[in-house]
């Protein structure tokens, strides 16, 4: 399937809708309690993660047929069937399952549409604040908060020698992120969880978020995409564009959301 071809404009209204109706009935588990499990991988599971995978699952196949559905709670599809799909959606249902544990507000649904190795369609949903991120390539980014109208965003200009707004993982940090943070200096750090990070940097309120803890390719392809219709790069550590469903594992190198990768911020970024 090509992305040229493809009416992703036309796919766009209904995924936001599919989001929109996840994060109901996530919010409704998340006012009346909920269970907590452990996964083999020894993250937690709640049953909002699994009710939201399976509307979005039931939403998708009905919207579009033909195209296979990657989920965080369906990851155990092997390469050797993977590898053949040329389009497919990639989703997280429930994306900061920690923080929707510690009821702070800051977890989102993530549908992408992933063709060719890349995101062409991305929404993210925060449920909590009733705010939609949405993109598709060529369409733009734009964010939509509660029943207001949707309007673009883009990302903002920045440089080293500025000081720059930079998310933080509220769950994760280590060395390497203090060691970037000494060569950047003086800086604002936003902490805060999920793919948020990224809608932040597409938004132009922060200018980096770096990642140097593990990920899944579900939680980053839908921000992706609307970082980098919003004007910004999400790259690894040599700064080149994350690719989806390449090889065996899920998971994610460590990257780089960028509101704008110049000349000066890929000196700082590659030492």
């Amino acid at each position: 399937m090509d992305p040229d071809t493809i009416q992703l404009q036309v796919l766009i209204a209904p995924v936001c809708d599919i989001v929109k109706q996840a994060g109901r009935e996530i919010m409704k588990i998340y006012l009346a309690g909920f269970e907590v499990k452990e996964k083999e991988d020894h993250s937690p599971l709640t049953t909002a993660d699994l009710a939201a995978h399976r509307l979005i699952c039931d939403q998708l196949r009905a919207l579009t047929p033909g195209i296979p559905i990657l989920s965080e709670e369906s990851a155990s599809i092997p390469y050797t069937q993977r590898s053949k799909w040329v389009s497919y959606w990639l989703i997280d249902p429930l994306d900061g399952t920690r923080e929707f544990i510690k009821r702070n507000g800051e977890f989102t649904v993530n549908i992408a549409l992933i063709i060719n190795h890349v995101a062409h369609l991305g929404v993210v949903y925060i449920p909590v604040q009733d705010i939609c991120y949405f993109a598709a390539t060529g369409f733009g980014a734009f964010k939509q908060e509660q029943d207001r109208a949707a309007y673009r965003i883009r990302t903002r200009p920045s440089a080293p020698g500025e000081t720059p707004t930079i998310c933080g993982s509220r769950s994760h940090a280590g060395n390497s992120l203090l060691a970037l943070l000494a060569r950047i200096g003086e800086h604002e750090m936003i902490r805060i969880g999920s793919s948020i990070k990224t809608c932040l940097v597409a938004e132009g309120t922060a200018d980096l978020y770096p990642r140097f803890g593990p990920t899944s390719e579900w939680d980053t392809a839908a921000a992706h995409c609307v970082v980098h219709e919003a004007g910004g790069s999400l790259v690894d550590t040599q700064l080149r564009p994350l690719r989806y469903n390449t090889k065996d594992s899920l998971l994610n190198p460590s990257f780089m959301v960028l509101g704008n990768l110049n000349d000066q911020w890929r000196e700082v970024l590659l030492c």
